[in-house]
C-alpha cells in the first residue's frame, strides 16, 4: 500500500512550487481587503484611526456600527438596499433573458446579416461601459426618464458579453439533431427553445445571470449620472455620498467612517451569498464549450 501511495504522489518540481506560491499570494492579495473591512467594521471611530492592526480589538463595536448605519439620516440605508436589489435583480433578469434569446439565435439560426451583426456585437464587448454613459444620458433625457429607476434598469439590460457567452456555449451544448427530431415530431420553435434548449443552456444562463447581477450591483458611474434624488440612490452612490460628507466635514466627519465601512461590508455580503448559492452552476458555465 505504501508503494502504491508513493507512486501516485506528484513530485514537487520548481515549477509546481512556483505555481503553488503564486496561488497562495493571489489568495492573500484578494482576501486581504475583505478581511480588513470585516475587522474595521468592528472598531470604534478612534480605534479606526489609531489601531492599524488586521485583528479585532477588545471593544468589538460591530453591533453599534450596524445600529448607527441603519439609523443614520432616517434609515436611508434601508432605502439604498432596496434600490440596489431592485436595480440589480431587474437588470440581471432582463439582461439574461435578452442575452439568452439573442445568443441562441446567433448559435442555431441562419439569417441575413448574421456575421455583420455578430461582428458589431463583438465590437460592443470591447467598448467600456463608462464611454456609453453620456450618450445613454442624452437618450434617457430626451424621453424623460432621467432621475427615475428606468434610467438605471434599462441600460443595465444590455449585455453584449452575455450574448457572446450564450452563443459560444449554445453551439455545442444544443445538438442540431435534437432540434431536427423535435421539428419532425411537430414541435414549434418556441417549444423547442423553452422545452429542450433552455435546460441544456442552464449553466451558461446561470453564468450570465451571475455576471449581470454583479455588474448591476456594483454599478456606480451610470446611477451617479442618471440619478440626483437621494432616495433613488443605490448602495454604491449612497456610500460615496457618505464618503463625500466625511471628507467635507473634516475631523467632525470621522464619525461617518465606521458607518461607511460597515455599509461597505453589508454591500458585499449579498454578492458572496449569490456566488456561493450559484457556485456549481457558474463554474460549469465558465467552461463554455472548452471541452470541445
Amino acid at each position: 500500500m505504501t508503494d502504491l501511495v508513493s507512486r501516485r504522489r506528484v513530485p514537487m518540481t520548481p515549477g509546481r512550487v512556483a505555481v503553488a506560491a503564486a496561488f497562495v499570494v493571489s489568495i492573500i492579495y484578494f482576501f486581504l481587503p475583505f478581511w480588513w473591512i470585516v475587522v474595521a467594521s468592528t472598531k470604534t471611530t478612534s480605534e479606526m484611526f489609531t489601531s492599524h492592526s488586521l485583528w479585532f480589538t477588545d471593544s468589538f463595536a460591530l453591533f453599534e456600527n450596524l445600529q448607527r448605519t441603519f439609523s443614520y439620516q432616517g434609515g436611508i440605508f434601508f432605502t439604498w438596499i432596496g434600490n440596489t436589489v431592485l436595480y440589480s435583480v431587474t437588470s440581471a433578469l432582463g439582461a439574461t433573458a435578452l442575452a439568452t434569446a439573442a445568443g441562441y439565435a446567433f448559435a442555431k439560426y441562419r439569417f441575413r446579416g448574421k456575421k455583420i451583426a455578430f461582428s458589431v456585437l463583438l465590437g460592443a464587448v470591447m467598448i467600456p461601459n463608462t464611454v456609453l454613459v453620456l450618450p445613454t444620458y442624452m437618450i434617457m433625457s430626451s424621453i424623460g426618464l432621467v432621475n427615475t429607476v428606468w434610467a438605471v434598469i434599462i441600460p443595465g439590460m444590455l449585455n453584449p458579453l452575455g450574448v457572446y457567452l450564450i452563443r459560444i456555449y449554445g453551439q455545442d451544448s444544443v445538438p442540431n439533431e435534437v432540434m431536427e427530431s423535435a421539428r419532425i415530431d411537430g414541435a414549434g420553435e418556441l417549444r423547442i427553445f423553452a422545452g429542450i434548449s433552455l435546460p441544456m443552456l442552464r449553466p451558461a444562463i446561470a453564468t450570465v445571470l451571475l455576471f449581470s447581477l454583479v455588474a448591476s450591483w456594483n454599478n456606480f458611474f451610470l446611477p451617479l449620472v442618471m440619478i440626483s434624488d437621494n432616495s433613488l440612490y443605490p448602495l454604491t452612490v449612497g456610500l460615496n455620498n457618505w464618503r463625500a460628507l466625511a471628507t467635507i466635514d473634516g475631523s467632525a466627519g470621522q464619525d461617518l467612517y465606521p458607518m461607511l465601512i460597515t455599509g461597505s461590508l453589508l454591500a458585499v455580503v449579498p454578492l458572496i451569498a449569490a456566488f456561493l448559492a450559484m457556485q456549481r452552476q457558474w463554474q460549469s458555465g465558465l467552461a463554455l464549450g472548452a471541452v470541445k
